[in-house]
């Protein structure tokens, strides 16, 4: 056995693989962003890549908003929305390395009234499982107490409501991505440091490491004038959206940043939690980080992956995968009419991030593919139409679906609309979690409203048997949902089931964990 040869052969390989990369260019990226915008009618993105501890590209395209026409730029700051989560468990680690938490810690002897629905599961809930998606709730559970407004809800509410969430899978045994765990998380940080959530993001992460435009919160942003407005489609255009988010969930998804700031925050996470001058300065330790970037929660991986990935898995605020052989640590984001993506390759010392104003995902996946492809020297692919194709081909299949949904609607009422007693559908419905909603008939139309939930507003049409379509005032939420009354022996309704029409729905539009019994008079 030769093994020297074997040794200089592979190593011509992998020689000759690094020589044919050809790191994309700032004019290119110019022109990619340029096409994106239009591509996808996004109004505003920013752009940012640090290589090997420098910012190499940080720029913003287009506008902050339609309706002001502000240029974006790398200064403006964004929702950066699940983002966040990174920064949640950054504060935890800095907490771990004082010692004055343990990632075992149980969650009960920090949260008064933390309760899951299962008992076995409530007292052995450590915090580690807050940031891992392994709790046995389904994707997304009790979202609708913090999406898509639901400023009635508070964090006591979050916490005394987690017991009525019932679990989907065994504890630790799936992923399922959720969002009132960070919450809990967050006050897990409070709890444990003596001050809020977000005074420790500002004071003992943003502040030292000069992250002076962002902010733990839309509402506490200093400079509003360079700020942009969420786009989302309805009505057949692009609108601008007003800002609902509950700042009871800021550690699960709150913070504002520039592409400016976050490069800072990347910087540090790719030198191993050093910064500053000479990288003097630590925000956690090293084994913090090995931690949060360690395999936590398996997620399947699909067939076909463009980058050959094997493996993928949940760490502590990021998500991990391989690329061509290469460590992903990455996190995407969404609140209503904002989307983003932060991604890492370590062995690159490559940090790339991209943010938008409107909640098309396919747009940040097109630029972040793009850049990559030409740092793995891969051969050239529009990332572009490969995901415009993607993206029309989704839409297509949900109209397709909804489409047939209202013609159902519209030959129904036309042949059996009265037939249906209505008023007998009126009343005062409850889910333990989600609180009360009110069924009304307003000029003989029954209208549908969450009390907590204030944009749950919206017209109920009767579909078949007992199941009515209820369409949403605010369009902009592509969330229309079957409402199915069971009855009792006599006909009357007496509870609610739901679920969501389109497959491109949120999904913290969770509405099938909703079950609604009919409050008596």
């Amino acid at each position: 056995m030769n093994f020297p040869r074997v040794s200089l052969f592979i190593s011509f390989i992998i020689i000759s693989f690094y020589s044919t990369a050809q790191p994309i260019t700032s004019p290119q990226i110019d022109a990619l962003v340029e096409k994106t915008l239009t591509t996808f009618n996004v109004p505003g993105i920013a752009v940012a890549i640090v290589k090997d501890g420098k910012v190499i590209h940080e720029k913003g395209y287009g506008v902050s908003s339609i309706a002001t026409k502000k240029k974006t730029n790398e200064h403006t700051l964004f929702g950066i929305a699940s983002n966040s989560k990174a920064f949640t468990a950054a504060a935890l680690g800095m907490l771990a390395d004082e010692g004055k938490i343990k990632w075992t810690d149980r969650v009960v002897d920090y949260i008064t009234g933390f309760q899951l629905y299962n008992p076995y599961v409530t007292m052995n809930f450590t915090i580690a499982d807050l940031l891992t998606h392994r709790s046995g709730l389904g994707l997304g559970a009790g979202d609708l107490m913090i999406w898509p407004d639901s400023n009635v809800f508070t964090k006591i509410d979050i916490i005394h409501n987690m017991r009525y969430l019932k679990p989907v899978s065994d504890f630790r045994t799936k992923y399922d991505y959720d969002n009132l765990l960070y919450i809990i998380a967050g006050e897990v940080v409070a709890k444990a440091s003596g001050m809020t959530w977000e005074d420790f993001i500002e004071t003992r992460i943003m502040k030292p490491l000069g992250m002076t435009e962002s902010a733990a919160s839309v509402q506490r942003t200093k400079n509003k004038t360079n700020t942009i407005d969420p786009h989302a489609p309805a009505n057949g255009k692009l609108e601008v959206l007003d800002i609902h988010w509950s700042e009871i969930a800021n550690a699960a998804g709150g913070i504002y940043s520039s592409v400016h700031d976050m490069s800072k925050w990347v910087i540090m996470q790719l030198n191993n939690g050093k910064y500053g001058d000479g990288l003097k300065n630590r925000l956690f330790s090293e084994s913090v980080q090995q931690q949060m970037w360690a395999p936590q929660t398996i997620i399947p991986v699909g067939k076909n992956s463009p980058y050959n990935t094997h493996f993928a898995a949940y760490g502590f605020g990021w998500r991990l995968s391989d690329e061509m052989g290469y460590k992903i640590v990455t996190h995407t984001g969404g609140l209503a009419g904002i989307v983003t993506q932060v991604t890492l390759i370590p062995e690159l010392n490559l940090g790339i991030m991209v943010f938008t104003n409107q909640q098309v995902g396919a747009a940040f996946t097109a630029i972040t593919n793009t850049i990559k492809d030409s740092y793995f020297g891969m051969p050239k692919v529009d990332r572009l139409k490969e995901y415009n194709t993607r993206v029309l081909e989704n839409e297509a299949n949900a109209k397709k679906i909804t489409d047939k949904i209202w013609k159902d609607v519209a030959d129904q009422q036309k042949s059996n609309n009265t037939k249906v007693d209505l008023n007998s559908f009126a009343g005062t419905y409850n889910d333990p979690w989600f609180g009360d909603i009110i069924i009304s008939l307003k000029s003989g139309k029954l209208i549908f409203n969450a009390v907590k939930s204030p944009r749950l507003r919206g017209e109920m049409m009767h579909y078949k048997a007992n199941t009515f379509i209820v369409k949403w005032a605010d369009r902009s939420m592509d969330a229309d949902a079957y409402v199915l009354f069971e009855t009792d022996r006599e006909g009357i309704p007496v509870s609610i089931k739901m679920d969501a029409i389109s497959p491109l729905t949120d999904f913290s539009f969770d509405f099938q964990d909703l079950d609604f019994s009919r409050v008596k008079k």
